[in-house]
């Protein structure tokens, strides 16, 4: 499941019982990724928040857009997964399998220009030129719009280094998709075999919404 020794859900007390609730309330389980933030309940409470103010300034494809295209260049099986299938609930299934298989004629232009600069920043942020910004307003994307597509990009570096760094897998969950699809998005780690241990007990503590 990881590299690092974990805290239990049914030992996970304070800010961690919190955060693994929130998780399991969202989910309907406990995702592998919340347990590796069982030391520091509070990074993962500050990149939730980070996360959420970049999305707030980004319309929902975009975001999938730009998101999956880090996620497949960063090599990161577990967010490539997690945001096809959040993707599939905007283009459907039919039109997430036709773009990671490369056909992706149900983009305008400007969409695939923004993925192809998503990558770029992802893994050769020092290679982005003047002539590729100049690129992306040609297709009609203003500055601010811009700087979006950067953040979603280098937010999604912090997290799957993190993820990847200590050895987290894939949600057993993601085994639910089209094999076609699982085999395509599994661009580095491999999906967990089973869900074990992920259930957080109920407790009469206050939580808040996720």
């Amino acid at each position: 499941m990881s590299y690092i020794e974990t805290i239990a859900p049914e030992v996970a007390e304070g800010e961690v019982l919190a955060m693994y609730q929130r998780q399991q309330a969202h989910f309907g389980y406990l995702p592998n990724y919340a347990r590796v933030f069982s030391h520091r309940p509070d990074v993962m409470a500050s990149w939730a928040s980070l996360l959420a103010t970049i999305r707030r300034h980004v319309a929902p494809r975009r975001f999938e857009l730009v998101t999956l295209a880090a996620a497949q260049a960063l090599g990161n099986s577990y967010c490539a997964l997690a945001h096809a299938r959040a993707l599939g609930e905007l283009l459907g299934m039919d039109g997430v399998r036709d773009l990671v298989a490369g056909e992706a004629g149900s983009l305008s232009d400007a969409e695939r220009a923004m993925m192809a600069f998503a990558r770029k920043v992802a893994c050769e942020a020092p290679a982005v030129t003047a002539e590729d910004i100049e690129g992306l307003r040609g297709q009609g994307l203003a500055d601010d719009e811009i700087f979006d597509i950067v953040a979603v990009a280098a937010a999604r570096a912090f997290f799957t280094r993190i993820l990847d760094g200590l050895g987290a897998e894939p949600d057993a969950a993601y085994r639910e998709l089209p094999e076609s699809l699982r085999e395509a998005l599994s661009v580095g780690r491999p999906i967990a075999r089973a869900e074990t241990g992920n259930t957080v007990p109920r407790r009469s503590d206050p939580v808040e919404s996720p």
